[in-house]
């Protein structure tokens, strides 16, 4: 009875160690404070004069990116270690598989308009 019991304790996902560390509080208040000032940072840039016209989408995809970052880092816990390598794998896979999507999305709709003849006035 107690070798089954031991067993279900085994059983662990690909990559996840055994004396695996968990985050702390510290870790979670310090990826919220980033998320809002990277948040409230997004704001200001497209709300304001604060850069020059043209660079704004620049400057909100670069936010973006780095809002990404905490998230993955703080948030989601992933990590250039050798037990994460499986979650970074996955992340890769869903990131490729969303852009496949959006990009066949766009080529269909950008088909479809191009095919359309414009109707002759009578």
């Amino acid at each position: 009875m107690t070798d089954s019991h031991e067993h279900m304790f085994d059983d662990r996902t690909p990559g996840v160690e055994e004396h695996e560390p968990t985050a702390s509080y510290l870790s979670y208040t310090a990826g919220l404070g980033l998320a809002i000032l990277l948040t409230i940072a997004s704001f200001i840039v497209s709300q304001t004069n604060l850069l020059w016209a043209p660079g704004i989408p620049v400057g909100l995809v670069v936010l973006a990116f780095a809002q990404i970052g905490v998230h993955l880092v703080f948030f989601l816990h992933l990590g250039s270690g050798p037990d994460s390598t499986n979650n970074i794998l996955a992340l890769a896979f869903g990131v490729l598989i969303v852009f496949l999507v959006i990009a066949g999305s766009v080529w269909i709709i950008t088909n479809l308009n191009s095919n359309v003849m414009p109707m002759s006035k009578p």
